[in-house]
């Protein structure tokens, strides 16, 4: 099974589950009965999916639908609202927010080079900000495809790796096409975006995400987390996705634990990330809605420029066309109205997701029963399911659409 297949990346304030947090007044707020359809919706995808926990927080236009927790943490420990875990390429919006913003006071250019600040990466000279945000700079990705840090990865998923040890496996490979030419998801380019910014700031991105984005959204629950450490309460993550790279046969039960799996290897420095459902909420109410840019970056983010100018390219893994349920923007996926990203790994998964028109956001975060990977270790992203089916539930008019890739 390989972190390809785990990943599936092609396709604020706490308070009691169920109480209202919006404003105005009670005839302005959503219909108690959608709050009921979202739960059955939910209920059903734990049968369904084979999921063990699902925390979810729906609001349209501020007001709360749904903000509950289903199943279990642990055995015999029930999941809660307050639980912190993983928000991983949720935490891409971030550095794509903060490099715009940049752009805006005139710090760096999308067209800059990123041979400016970092003059020994190879192809530094070709690669520009914009490409490194937008996944079109042509490198190879160190994750997926790459099977010599796939088994370095799993042979040993507490180490702690730093970004000049992952782009090892990435940068001194050939560039797949011209820079600005295709589309390839890879970590890298968000890792060399993050150093990229590092250098032209003079400041840690830990440092520039908490006040530049994580302090304005009002994201008091999201921090930094470069280690393996999750504040309590933490929601427990299990998985069966080193099967194959351990050589546990497909009938032999293997699920183990993978909470405390280090998460140092997934973006650049300072944006690997802890949440809660709250903050993911709030997160993709004020990235989709654009609060923190001008609205020509809030374009720049948003527009599906890539659509019908990419395509799939022999022997690279993730080379893909931008389709009506998977666009890249910068920073963020477009699919059909919807704004989201959507993190899968070490067993759990997400969704924080935004529909500019109705001002609805969901956020979900999921973790899986054994039952939910297949023979090899694999599994779907379920949070993204889960989310197209509310979606569609909540506004028919906008139903998100399925990628090809991501269909079940």
């Amino acid at each position: 099974m390989t972190i390809r297949r785990a990943l599936a990346v092609l396709l604020t304030v706490v308070v009691l589950a169920g109480c209202s947090t919006g404003a105005g007044n009670p005839q302005d707020r959503p219909d108690p009965g959608r709050a009921d359809a979202v739960a059955r919706i939910v209920e059903q995808a734990m049968d369904r999916d084979h999921l063990r926990a699902v925390i979810i927080r729906v609001t349209e236009d501020g007001h709360d639908v749904l903000t509950r927790a289903f199943g279990e943490s642990m055995t015999g420990v029930p999941a809660t609202t307050a639980m912190h875990f993983r928000n991983g390429a949720v935490a891409i919006s971030y550095v794509a927010t903060l490099l715009l913003k940049l752009v805006e006071r005139g710090t760096v250019g999308l067209d800059d080079r990123l041979s400016t600040w970092l003059p020994g990466i190879p192809h530094a000279d070709q690669v520009t900000l914009g490409q490194l945000a937008q996944m079109t700079s042509g490198y190879a990705d160190y994750v997926l495809g790459n099977e010599e840090f796939q088994k370095a990865f799993y042979s040993n998923p507490f180490r702690q790796w730093t970004p000049e040890e992952l782009l090892r496996y990435a940068t001194s490979r050939p560039l797949y096409y011209p820079p600005g030419s295709n589309w390839n998801y890879a970590h890298t380019n968000y890792v060399l975006l993050g150093l990229a910014l590092e250098k032209a700031t003079g400041r840690d991105m830990a440092d520039l995400l908490a006040d530049e984005v994580l302090g304005p959204l009002g994201l008091t629950s999201t921090a930094n987390s470069f280690t393996a450490e999750i504040p309590a309460p933490a929601l427990h993550a299990f998985t069966s996705e080193r099967r194959e790279s351990l050589g546990i046969p497909s009938g032999t039960a293997f699920y183990e634990e993978s909470t405390f799996w280090n998460p140092s290897w997934t973006i650049t420095r300072g944006a690997i990330q802890t949440t809660t459902i709250y903050d993911m909420e709030a997160t993709a109410a004020g990235i989709g809605s654009g609060i923190l840019l001008t609205p020509d970056s809030y374009r720049k983010m948003t527009a599906p420029d890539l659509r019908g100018t990419t395509s799939a390219q022999p022997g690279c893994p993730t080379c893909a066309p931008q389709t009506e349920g998977y666009t890249y923007g910068m920073g963020i996926v477009i699919s059909g109205d919807w704004l989201l990203q959507n993190p899968m790994f070490a067993g759990q998964a997400g969704v924080a997701a935004y529909l500019p028109t109705e001002k609805t956001a969901i956020a979900i975060a999921v973790t899986y029963q054994p039952e939910a990977f297949d023979d090899s270790g694999g599994y779907p992203n379920a949070a993204e399911a889960l989310f197209r089916r509310i979606g569609a539930e909540l506004a028919p008019d906008h139903a998100p659409p399925t990628p090809p890739a991501a269909a079940k």
